[in-house]
């Protein structure tokens, strides 16, 4: 079943994530705006409203190494969840972070035994993020955040398949694999307002 052209707008283009994700989406047939850093800052409603005006969808996929985690992430998510609305666009998919995810047995990943403690700090920045995101989005902005179940393998081949899955340390996925489902839950959302992860099958 064909599924009708949408414009879509991606921040964070630049990196690995955003790539594949720009790359999919025009592999669909979509119209694609890819946002870098040099276009605006998306922690500013404004120029978050401005760039996205004429979307139809945005996919969220940024990253500030040199920004505090704790500050940038939330800062990201009341930008968008403020600029879009404004700009009109309705469907927003953003790429969170499995650390802040729950296994299947409840505790979150970065709470398990023998997960790395020194990026906490960034863990817990991502999980504010989705929490402000939670907070500030308008009924109007139909929003999900997606993250691998585990974490990224970007030497392997595409599995060619996804599924939606409880965080696990040892699950992996290829950014285009991860892309698919991004680009899967802008033409036909089906999870909202939460946060889910994703696996490769």
């Amino acid at each position: 079943m064909e599924t009708e052209s949408s414009r879509i707008i991606v921040f964070g283009a630049g990196g690995r994530v955003g790539r594949a994700a720009v790359a999919e989406a025009r592999r669909r047939g979509h119209e694609v705006t890819a946002a870098g850093r040099a276009d605006g800052e998306v922690t500013d409603p404004a120029a978050v409203a401005r760039l996205a005006a004429g979307h139809d969808a945005a996919i969220v996929a940024v990253y500030d190494p040199g920004a505090r985690p704790g500050e940038f992430f939330p800062a990201v998510a009341r930008a968008v969840a403020q600029g879009l609305p404004a700009a009109g666009v309705k469907r927003l998919v953003s790429v969170g972070l499995a650390s802040v995810l729950p296994t299947a047995a409840g505790d979150l990943l970065m709470d398990t035994p023998g997960y790395p403690q020194e990026w906490r700090e960034f863990y817990a920045g991502h999980g504010a993020g989705t929490d402000a995101l939670r907070a500030a989005a308008p009924d109007a902005l139909d929003w999900v955040v997606l993250s691998p179940a585990g974490d990224f393998d970007h030497d392997g081949e595409p599995a060619g398949g996804y599924a939606v899955a409880p965080a696990a340390a040892g699950s992996r996925i290829t950014p285009a694999d991860f892309a698919r489902a991004l680009l899967d839950e802008i033409e036909v959302p089906a999870l909202h307002r939460t946060h889910a992860g994703v696996a490769a099958v």
